[in-house]
């Protein structure tokens, strides 16, 4: 039975018809399967419980924390005594008859936060706050209790109970218990951070410093400046300089190191290269399993084996990158050309000799390449290890952000951390354009 044109072109017609309506219907899927997604993460991931356990002001407070300092004025209860600190440590406190000059008074102490904010330290443990457009707050510390002034409905930026008045404005907080009285008032910049007040350097300039009159009569402006900036007890500038080295050290020995046991291996794991199926799969089968296991999973493995410290989170990521470079490396040899090792073959150059040079010439590119990518990616890898083995620099990351009070230093520490990567991938790039532009 033979088909007529037209019954070909209504079965063209019919075919048209058909895809239309197909590509109709995916057209309208499609968007559904999209909208119905987005709508499981938003329940299954509990946005709106997460935006109401959201502490905008705790956000507001870290955020201020990182960019800006804070000096605490504190007078203990138990004996009227009051110091004055940056940040609250003891290694930031003014010394004896200093004080910053927005602290005035002595039988009475008035503290000007500024915007007409003002704290008085009263005899008898006693304290008055004055907040514009509110009015007069009045607190009387009886041993572990805190009597005040204030009404029963209070503003969101009062907590008060009859042990703790904790008090938040724009200018500063106040922190009243029956024990101390807390004032922090905040200022942008990272104070202290080249010298501490017990340096002969502080508050001096650096045109002073290098061309001005020697300031320690013991040492050089230039050496004794450069030795308490490197030992600022509060910043620790030398001891971040040494583990931003151990962090790098980590990266280098792990990355290296895999390169260096994957290699031969991988001859192992290549077609071309071991005709035995069994020892291709075991090889193969090796490098899943230790790539298939995070290096943060061996981190934790390795630091019960071997105790915590840099070299375990090199082991890590050595353990780690020997399963990755060992795939790339084999898939890199089976795609060798086959006349170039032919050639070597001709000269009656021995195995060892035909991969010397007739093989590894070939994937120096793709190593080199692959390697100086995983060293700067390593880079940043070891920070986060670090944190888990107790070395470089992401153990003073740690440090920092478990203290919950020096975020300066947390701000300091990832300022670093990014200039490190930023510094490691210039490098890399110059070295991978260098030495495989030479290979090839």
């Amino acid at each position: 039975m033979t088909m007529t044109a037209t019954d070909a072109l209504i079965d063209t017609k019919g075919q048209a018809n058909r895809l239309f309506r197909r590509k109709r219907l995916m057209g309208f899927a499609l968007p559904a399967l999209v909208l119905a997604y987005l709508t499981y993460i938003f329940f299954a991931f509990d946005f709106p419980g997460l935006a109401e356990r959201a502490r905008w002001d705790n956000a507001r407070t870290l955020a201020s924390d990182s960019w800006s300092y804070k000096t605490h004025v504190t007078r203990t209860n138990r004996d009227g005594e009051i110091t004055f600190a940056v940040e609250g440590e003891r290694k930031g406190e003014y010394p004896e008859g200093m004080r910053p000059d927005w602290v005035t008074g002595t039988d009475v102490v008035t503290i000007d936060l500024g915007g007409d904010h003002l704290v008085r330290l009263l005899p008898d443990n006693r304290t008055e706050i004055e907040i514009p457009g509110f009015g007069s707050i009045t607190a009387q510390a009886e041993e572990r209790s805190v009597t005040t002034n204030l009404p029963e409905v209070l503003p969101e930026w009062i907590n008060a109970s009859d042990r703790r008045v904790a008090i938040t404005t724009p200018e500063g907080r106040i922190t009243l218990t029956g024990s101390k009285t807390e004032v922090f008032n905040y200022f942008p910049g990272w104070e202290l951070f080249w010298f501490t007040f017990a340096s002969p350097y502080y508050d001096h300039g650096v045109t002073e410093i290098l061309f001005g009159d020697r300031i320690d009569p013991a040492r050089s402006n230039l050496k004794g400046a450069w030795h308490d900036f490197w030992s600022n007890p509060m910043w620790r500038h030398g001891d971040v300089a040494w583990a931003i080295g151990e962090t790098i050290l980590m990266a280098f020995l792990g990355t290296m190191g895999a390169a260096m046991i994957a290699l031969p291996l991988s001859f192992l794991a290549a077609r071309k290269f071991a005709p035995l199926m069994l020892v291709r799969t075991f090889t193969r089968r090796l490098f899943d399993f230790v790539r298939g296991v995070d290096a943060l999973i061996w981190t934790v493995v390795l630091a019960r084996a071997f105790g915590p410290g840099p070299m375990t989170g090199a082991l890590a990521i050595l353990v780690t990158d020997t399963g990755t470079f060992g795939k790339i490396f084999s898939e890199a040899l089976e795609n060798t050309d086959d006349k170039q090792i032919e050639g070597i073959a001709s000269t009656g150059a021995k195995p060892l000799q035909r991969y010397r040079f007739g093989v590894i010439p070939q994937v120096v590119p793709v190593l080199l390449a692959q390697v100086l990518y995983f060293f700067e990616s390593n880079t940043r890898s070891a920070t986060v290890i670090g944190a888990i083995t107790g070395g470089g620099i992401g153990l003073l990351l740690t440090q920092a952000i478990q203290t919950q009070q020096s975020w300066e230093n947390v701000a300091y520490y990832i300022i670093l951390v990014v200039l490190m990567v930023m510094a490691m991938d210039w490098l890399s790039g110059k070295l991978r354009a260098k030495l495989i532009g030479r290979s090839t």
